[in-house]
């Protein structure tokens, strides 16, 4: 498979696919732009980021923002809470747990089903 090819499919930003599976973990992609994903943690699940393509603000609670650029790896502890924005279009590779809810316990107008992310 190709990433970009796969990533040219993607019409909808906050809106992650799986691309895979590796044992008990997803392996997603997903486009962001804009500042609309909520802070939210996952209580029993790490999750890794993977900058694809362009830039992309990670907000950890309680720390400085930090800036992740394409080829940054970054892996988000189980109960932290963050969030993520970008002002121009970023492209991620997220690994997650099966059992990982896209927005932790908090739902809103992008939180998607794991069936939502296999279509």
């Amino acid at each position: 498979m190709n990433i970009f090819k796969k990533l040219d499919q993607i019409q909808d930003y906050f809106s992650p696919k799986i691309i895979g599976e590796v044992n008990d973990v997803f392996v997603k992609i997903v486009k962001i732009k804009g500042d609309i994903v909520p802070w939210h943690n996952h209580q029993n699940e790490e999750e890794l980021f993977y900058i694809i393509k362009g830039k992309l603000l990670f907000q950890i609670e309680n720390e400085e923002p930090f800036i992740m650029k394409k080829g940054d790896l970054f892996i988000v502890k189980r109960g932290v809470n963050h969030r993520v924005s970008s002002k121009k279009e970023c492209s991620i590779m997220l690994v997650e747990n099966k059992t990982t809810k896209h927005t932790g316990s908090v739902t809103n107008a992008i939180s998607k089903s794991i069936l939502q992310q296999l279509k």
